[in-house]
């Protein structure tokens, strides 16, 4: 059981060839749904902070595309140094969505009726309300 944002619990699973059950919130950049091969069309799914509603005007999805690809960017450079470290421990070329791909379960902490309707895989389980607090 591990987040999967440090790399750190996806790095061991794969170099110890164990399940792994990830548990978090969402990547930022849309991991998430790209590792567990989930459509995730630019069209239709909107970017986080574009604040976009899944009913786009074409301008709204010529930005929601130009923000997919500045986050492909982003993610690259936040996670080259596990890359670094992955490869040479696993001794072979690794990719993060080779390291994320191969996770048993996915326990998401977000409520499905707050997402936009997306069709998502069987090994992705929505566990709502973990982070509810008292007013």
């Amino acid at each position: 059981l591990t987040d999967p944002i440090t790399m750190c619990g996806a790095i061991a699973a794969n170099y110890l060839s164990a399940p792994s059950i990830f548990f978090m919130r969402g990547f930022p950049c849309g991991l998430h749904y790209t590792a567990n091969q989930c459509p995730n069309p630019l069209s239709y799914v909107p970017r986080v902070l574009t604040f976009n509603s899944d009913r786009m005007t074409f301008f709204e999805r010529v930005e929601n595309a130009l923000v997919a690809i500045l986050e492909l960017g982003y993610c690259d450079d936040l996670y080259s140094e596990a890359l670094k470290f992955s490869s040479e421990l696993l001794q072979r070329d690794v990719t993060v969505l080779e390291l994320l791909s191969n996770a048993s379960i996915w326990l998401l902490r977000f409520d499905y009726v707050f997402e936009y309707v997306r069709p998502v895989m069987p090994n992705m389980i929505f566990i709502g309300g973990i982070n509810c607090a008292e007013k």
